[in-house]
């Protein structure tokens, strides 16, 4: 794994447009330049953000890839543990998910063959209050089986009031940056997957984030579109963009959308990301989006224009984007946190 560079603490404020044709253009050209950069496995890598580490370019889903009601711990252990041996070392995973099976799962497959020091490893924070984050952070860390995280991100900020609750003078925030401090976390970041302007209200905050994970598909575009609306303000001020729900986040622009899954996947990865989380829960999806990744090329603007067209009549009412519209998605941690049944 690349070394990181001294953290850097330039935070921008500047204005931004939607990715325009040109802007996405010059994105498709990144990611072709990328292309040039593989691992042993053929996985293309990627810059993250501002920095000078390289990550791959798909992630491998921490929910899927752990999740108890369909893999057995060892069918589990064994899914991750080829995934990392295959080329995909950027992991992905959440204090939360499947109450903490999903971490114990994969700090024992890293565990094993020394893996953990081969990945760049992600898990996400619940907690809002300093006192709920720090107890998530040695429960993650010893879960995983590790003294350091690569990348600790404030999960599921999807309420309007999640930005303002972390920044509180009790808030998350202060655990996040005393890790940093500390060594135990290398870098700081926030998902979320509700609405654009949620997130840019986390980008307004006193806080030079590293990385932001949202929702990229080829439904995105249209509605309510994080591609628009925040990709940009990212690629101004060199945090790394992660990309999430290329599929739908239940496989609907696949299975009802029509949409094919190489295309769908080939759309975001054609995007000026750092990197792509996917969720795969079985040796079968694993091959098949081995051989996308492995074989990728960065569409053309025409090509990207050609599938949003496929897409415009589809997309407008939302039903392929369920996480924005409604809390089918939201995690029952942050459901209690807000008073919302969790059933």
């Amino acid at each position: 794994m690349t070394q990181q560079s001294p953290h850097r603490r330039d935070f921008l404020h500047t204005a931004a447009g939607g990715l325009t044709a040109a802007a996405l253009a010059r994105g498709a050209a990144a990611a072709e330049a990328d292309t040039s950069e593989k691992n042993a496995g053929g996985i293309p890598l990627r810059k993250f953000g501002r920095t000078d580490e390289r990550v791959t370019a798909i992630a491998l889903g921490g929910h899927a890839s752990t999740n108890p009601g369909k893999l057995t711990e060892p069918e589990s252990l064994k899914l991750i543990q080829r995934a990392v041996d295959e080329g995909i070392t950027f992991m992905d995973n959440c204090w939360d998910y499947h109450s903490g099976v999903a971490e114990e799962r994969m700090g024992k497959a890293l565990a094993a063959g020394n893996r953990r020091d081969q990945v760049f490893l992600m898990t996400k924070v619940c907690g809002r209050t300093a006192k709920e984050a720090k107890e998530n952070l040695e429960d993650s860390l010893s879960r995983l089986r590790t003294d350091r995280l690569d990348l600790w991100m404030f999960h599921e900020i999807v309420y309007d009031n999640d930005p303002d609750w972390i920044f509180a003078g009790d808030g998350a925030i202060s655990v996040g940056v005393q890790a940093l401090k500390e060594g135990k976390v290398r870098y700081l970041g926030f998902t979320g997957h509700k609405d654009p302007s949620i997130h840019l209200k986390m980008l307004s905050k006193p806080q030079p984030w590293d990385a932001v994970l949202m929702p990229l598909n080829v439904m995105d575009v249209h509605f309510r579109s994080f591609q628009k609306q925040v990709l940009p303000k990212l690629q101004q001020r060199g945090i790394a963009p992660l990309g999430m729900k290329s599929l739908g986040g239940n496989g609907s622009i696949v299975t009802q959308a029509g949409i094919p899954v190489g295309d769908a996947i080939r759309y975001v990865l054609s995007l000026p990301i750092a990197t792509l989380v996917s969720g795969i829960d079985s040796e079968k999806v694993l091959d098949q989006n081995l051989k996308i990744v492995r074989e990728f090329a960065p569409l053309s603007p025409e090509q990207m224009a050609a599938i949003e067209s496929r897409t415009r009549q589809l997309a407008g009412d939302g039903r392929f984007e369920l996480f924005k519209t409604t809390k089918t998605f939201d995690g029952p941690v942050h459901r209690k946190q807000h008073g919302f049944a969790t059933g």
